[in-house]
C-alpha cells in the first residue's frame, strides 16, 4: 500500500504561500476564517450561518465546502440605506448551507472565495439532530436554556469565566449521550493560538455533580450515563481553566442513540463486503454489521457510514486495500514459541484485547531482503498507541518504532521502513499498546510488504492567489523513500481557463524541493478553483528496465502558531484563485535564465510595480523561509544567496532590487532548474502575503 493517506471525501479551496515577516500591516489581505455560527449544520436541512474572519470577506461570491452532500452560498443582505442587497459588513458574512438528507455527519472544512483571493479554513460540524443555538452570552450569572432530546446544541465559551448550563428532562433508566466538539474544531482555524480545553458535568436537581468528562477524544469531552431517576437535569460545559474566546465555538451532540467508536476489523479489501464488529456504547449484541468498500475506491483510509442501521449515525474509519488481509488467530500469540506465521506481502487485522497483550508474528527472510511494516490505528481512529518492533531469531531487539512523522506531522502510529535482513532465518513483529493497555477499541492493521523505492511529497501551502497577468507560486517538497535518489518532474492537472503552468522539478541528489509557477493572462477573470498537484519519479532498474510511478502531493495550510513560529495542517485540496490586483502589480526579472560557472556569482535586478499609495515595506528571497527553518528551497546543490552582494528590502516606496546568486567551486552541472523571485508583504505581526516573479531558470555549467 504505497503513499497511504487519509482521505475525508474533501473538496477544498486554497491560497498564496504566506510566512513570517516585520510587523507591518498590509492594505489587501486574503479572508482568514475564525468562527462560524452556529458551528453544525443538520443532515437534510437548510440553514443560515454567520461567518466571521480576520480581513475584508467584502464581495465574497462563493462558499467551498469539503466532501459531497453539503453546499454552501452567499446570502446577501438588504442594508435599510441603499436599494441594492449588500453580502455582509467587512468581516462577516452570512451564508446558506444545504446539506442532502444523506450525507455522512461529520466536520467539513469551509472556505470562502472573495475577490481578494480564497480564506483560511473554517469547520462546520453535520450533525443527524436539530440544531439548537446558545442566546443568552452574560456569562457565569446567565438563565439555563432548555433543550429538548435529541439535538445538537451550538454555543461558545466567549469569555473568561464563562459557563454555559442546559436544562433537560431525562426518563427512567434513560441512557443519554453527551459528545462535544470543541478542541477539534481548532486546529485549523489559522491564526487562532489559543485553544479551548472545554470540560462537561451534569447535575441532578439539587446541584449535585452525577457525572462529568474532561478529555476523551483528544481534548474533547464525552459522556454516556445512565439515569436511575427520571427528572429535570442541567448540562454544564466550560473551559477546565476558566478561560474564554469569542471564537471558541463548540457543539455537543445529544442524544439516545448509540455512539460508535471504532470496528474491527478495519482493514476490508477493496470491492468486497466484510462483517465487522462495531465498537462504542449502547449498541446491540452482538453488534456485527455488513460493510462494502466498492472496487473502485481509493487505497487508503476512508469515512464510510454504517448504514442501513438508522440508529447508528457515527460514520466509522475504514483502511481500503488491495492486500487480501489475514486475522489475528484468537490463540494466546504473547511469545515467540506462539507467534502466528504471515505471509509476505500481506496486511493483518489484529487488536490488543486487554491490558498487557501484545502479539507476535512470525516470517521467514534472506539476508538482504528488505521490508516495510506499518500499522495503521489512530490514524482510522482506533485507542491502540501502538509500539513496534523487529526482532531476531532468539528474540533479540533489532529495530524499535513508537511515532510515525509523516509529512510535517507526528503521529501515534508506528512504521519501520525499509528494514534490512540481517541473516537467512526467521523473524518476528511484535506489537503493543506504548501503555501497556488493552481492549476492545485497540484494533489495527499490519502492512508488510518488501520495500521498493518510492516518494511522498507535500505542497506548502494550500492557496495560490494570482492577479491578471501575474504569477503565483507553490513549493513541493520530496521524502525520497527505500533507496530511491532520482529525479521527480512535477505536474499539475485542473487549472481554469486563462491560467498556464510551468512545471518544475525536484532535483536529484541532495535537492528536495521544486516549484510549480502559475502564470494568469492579463483578462482571466476571476476565478478559484481546485487543482491537483503530484510528481513523478523514474527509476531504471538493473537490467535496464525504466519505470516510473506518480504521487499525489498531501497539501498543508500554514498555522500561526503561538509566539509567531509556523505550523502546518494537512487539508484535501489546493486551491488556485485569480483574484482582483493586490498591493504588487507585479515581479519583474531583467532576465528569465542565467548561466553560473562553478566558483562565480551572477546578480538578478529586480522591479517591483507598486499598487497606487503603496509604500510599505517588500522583502525579496529565493528561498521561502521562516527564522532558520526552510520551507522551500529549489536552487541546484551549490548555489546559494550571496546576502551581502543582494538588495532585498525596498523600503519607502522603493521598487529596485537585486539577488546574486552563486555557485560553490564544486557545484554540480545542472540544466534548466526553475526558481522564482519572492516579494513579501507583512499582513500582520506575524503573516505575510507572497507575490512571485516569472520564472527564473538557473544553469550550472563548466
Amino acid at each position: 500500500m504505497k503513499n497511504l493517506v487519509i482521505r475525508l471525501l474533501t473538496l477544498v479551496v486554497a491560497t498564496t504561500p504566506i510566512g513570517i515577516d516585520a510587523p507591518i500591516r498590509a492594505q489587501t489581505a486574503y479572508p482568514m476564517l475564525m468562527s462560524i455560527e452556529p458551528v453544525a449544520a443538520q443532515v437534510g436541512d437548510s440553514s443560515e450561518h454567520t461567518i466571521r474572519a480576520r480581513y475584508s470577506m467584502l464581495g465574497a461570491y462563493a462558499v467551498f465546502v469539503s466532501g459531497t452532500g453539503v453546499r454552501g452560498e452567499v446570502v446577501p443582505v438588504r442594508n435599510p440605506d441603499d436599494e441594492k442587497p449588500k453580502t455582509q459588513t467587512d468581516e462577516t458574512l452570512m451564508v446558506r448551507f444545504n446539506v442532502d438528507a444523506n450525507t455522512i455527519p461529520g466536520v467539513r472544512d469551509v472556505r470562502i472565495a472573495t475577490p481578494v483571493g480564497v480564506s483560511t479554513v473554517g469547520q462546520l460540524v453535520i450533525v443527524a439532530d436539530p440544531v439548537f443555538q446558545e442566546t443568552d452570552d452574560s456569562g457565569v450569572l446567565q438563565t439555563h436554556q432548555s433543550i429538548r432530546i435529541p439535538t445538537a446544541i451550538c454555543g461558545r465559551i466567549e469569555k473568561a469565566e464563562d459557563v454555559d448550563r442546559y436544562k433537560f428532562n431525562a426518563l427512567e433508566d434513560d441512557e443519554i449521550t453527551f459528545h462535544v466538539v470543541c478542541l477539534r474544531l481548532q486546529f485549523r482555524i489559522h491564526d487562532l493560538q489559543k485553544h479551548a480545553d472545554p470540560i462537561i458535568a451534569i447535575r441532578n436537581s439539587s446541584g449535585s455533580i452525577i457525572a462529568s468528562s474532561d478529555n476523551a477524544f483528544r481534548g474533547d469531552p464525552f459522556i454516556r450515563h445512565k439515569f436511575n431517576e427520571p427528572g429535570e437535569y442541567e448540562l454544564e460545559i466550560r473551559d477546565v481553566r476558566y478561560q474564554g474566546n469569542p471564537y471558541w465555538g463548540y457543539c455537543i451532540e445529544v442524544n439516545r442513540r448509540p455512539f460508535v467508536t471504532g470496528l474491527f476489523p478495519i482493514g476490508i479489501v477493496k470491492g468486497s463486503a466484510a462483517q465487522v464488529e462495531l465498537i462504542g456504547y449502547g449498541l446491540d449484541s452482538p453488534p456485527v454489521t455488513e460493510l462494502f468498500v466498492p472496487s473502485d475506491a481509493t487505497e487508503g483510509i476512508a469515512v464510510l457510514s454504517v448504514s442501513p442501521q438508522d440508529s447508528i449515525k457515527q460514520p466509522v474509519s475504514v483502511v481500503m486495500t488491495d492486500l487480501l488481509p489475514q486475522a489475528e488467530f484468537d490463540a494466546y500469540n504473547n511469545v515467540i514459541s506462539m507467534a502466528q506465521s504471515i505471509s509476505i506481502p500481506g496486511g493483518l487485522n489484529g487488536r490488543i484485547e486487554k491490558d498487557g497483550d501484545l502479539d507476535l508474528f512470525a516470517f521467514d527472510a534472506k539476508k538482504g531482503e528488505r521490508f516495510t511494516f506499518d500499522v495503521l490505528a489512530r490514524r482510522a481512529r482506533s485507542s491502540l498507541d501502538s509500539h513496534l518492533r523487529i526482532l531476531g531469531p532468539e528474540g533479540n531487539e533489532l529495530q524499535l518504532n513508537d511515532d510515525l512523522k509523516t509529512g510535517k506531522l507526528t503521529v501515534a502510529d508506528s512504521m519501520i521502513e525499509n528494514w534490512t535482513v540481517p541473516n537467512d532465518g526467521r523473524y518476528f513483529v511484535e506489537i503493543r499498546d506504548l501503555h501497556l493497555r488493552g481492549g476492545k477499541a485497540f484494533t489495527y492493521f499490519l502492512i508488510v510488504t518488501k520495500s521498493t523505492p518510492s516518494i511522498a511529497l507535500y505542497a506548502d501551502s494550500d492557496k495560490t492567489l494570482i492577479r491578471p497577468g501575474t504569477s503565483g507560486i507553490v513549493y513541493v517538497r520530496a521524502e525520497r523513500k527505500n533507496g530511491f535518489d532520482g529525479e521527480i518532474q512535477l505536474h499539475v492537472t485542473g487549472l481554469p481557463p486563462g491560467v498556464t503552468a510551468s512545471c518544475g522539478r525536484i532535483l536529484t541528489g541532495k535537492g528536495q524541493d521544486g516549484c510549480i509557477v502559475f502564470q494568469a493572462a492579463p483578462d482571466t477573470a476571476p476565478v478559484a478553483t481546485n487543482i491537483t498537484i503530484s510528481g513523478t519519479m523514474t527509476r531504471t532498474a538493473s537490467d535496464g528496465t525504466i519505470s516510473q510511478s506518480t504521487a499525489n502531493a498531501v497539501v498543508y495550510q500554514e498555522m500561526s502558531n503561538p509566539g509567531g513560529s509556523r505550523g502546518h495542517w494537512p487539508v484535501e485540496n489546493h486551491a488556485l484563485a485569480v483574484c482582483e490586483k493586490g498591493d504588487i502589480r507585479r515581479v519583474s526579472l531583467d532576465s528569465n535564465e542565467i548561466t553560473l560557472k562553478p566558483g562565480s556569482s551572477q546578480r538578478i535586478g529586480i522591479e517591483v510595480e507598486r499598487a497606487e499609495g503603496f509604500d510599505k515595506n517588500i522583502t525579496l528571497e529565493m528561498i521561502y523561509m521562516h527564522l532558520d527553518t526552510v520551507f522551500g528551497n529549489p536552487l541546484p546543490e551549490g548555489v546559494t544567496v550571496d546576502a551581502a552582494a543582494s538588495n532585498t528590502l525596498l523600503t519607502g516606496g522603493a521598487t529596485k532590487g537585486h539577488i546574486t546568486l552563486k555557485a560553490t567551486e564544486n557545484a554540480p552541472e545542472v540544466v534548466k532548474q526553475q526558481i522564482v523571485v519572492l516579494a513579501n508583504v507583512s499582513l500582520n505581526f506575524t503573516i505575510r502575503a507572497t507575490y512571485a516573479s516569472q520564472a527564473l531558470f538557473v544553469n550550472v555549467k563548466k
